[in-house]
């Protein structure tokens, strides 16, 4: 039986995580295709086969399954629009969000699949969770979230610090962060519950961007079709 392929949107092409998600599926059998590359500007109306669209010129993209956002908070309002005009799914990894983006997308998702993240790898998708049971089993213990990323990275503490620290709260603790700037780290996220005599650190480390591409890849092939709502990467493991 064959599989018809996941039609992507790739909003947020020329940026890292776009240009890893570009070529995964060229390289790699995803179970995508990649029908249009969207940037703030282009230089060519075809790449490797990909046809290339100006964010001005969104409303004209193909017709397409799954949008994939990794682009800034500017550019946000317009990609899940187009979504929700569509009826396609959202996966977003689009951090720095206002709680007025925040808000736009839990209402979107009442019409749309959608699935936001702060980071789509699996593993830290599982240490989410082992955040919150920690949390919940060790109350009143010091915790205390640590992260560390290149010089390039402007937002501290990063959007995948801040989602552990809320899973810590949830479980009743108080996180305090730490965040680092150095070289070309791509990604490093400790967290540390801590007691009199004793200490807990659970940790991920990230050695290559695509970890992160391929989780988004993941996320999207599971969203095809689904009814609408906010779902969590954990979910669609």
């Amino acid at each position: 039986m064959t599989t018809t392929p996941v039609r992507l949107l790739i909003h947020g092409a020329t940026g890292r995580m776009g240009q890893a998600l570009l070529r995964l599926c060229r390289e790699q059998d995803s179970g995508c295709e990649v029908v249009a590359a969207v940037a703030r500007r282009v230089d060519a109306r075809v790449v490797d086969g990909v046809p290339q669209f100006a964010a001005a010129e969104l409303a004209g993209v193909p017709a397409f399954d799954v949008a994939i956002d990794f682009s800034l908070p500017e550019g946000f309002d317009a990609i899940l629009s187009l979504c929700i005009a569509r009826g396609a799914a959202l996966v977003s990894g689009t951090t720095g969000l206002s709680d007025a983006q925040k808000a736009q997308l839990d209402t979107a998702s009442t019409k749309i699949p959608a699935a936001w993240a702060s980071n789509f790898s699996l593993g830290v998708a599982v240490l989410h969770e082992l955040v919150a049971r920690a949390a919940t089993l060790l109350p009143g213990w010091d915790c205390d979230i640590v992260e560390a990323h290149h010089t390039r990275k402007l937002d501290a503490p990063s959007g995948t610090a801040l989602t552990l620290g809320a899973a810590a709260q949830a479980g009743g603790a108080q996180p305090h962060y730490a965040s680092i700037r150095a070289g070309d780290i791509v990604g490093e996220h400790l967290v540390q519950f801590a007691a009199a005599g004793e200490r807990i650190e659970l940790a991920h480390r990230a050695s290559n961007r695509d970890i992160f591409a391929r989780g988004a890849l993941h996320v999207a092939t599971r969203l095809r079709g689904r009814t609408p709502g906010s779902y969590r990467v954990a979910e669609l493991l």
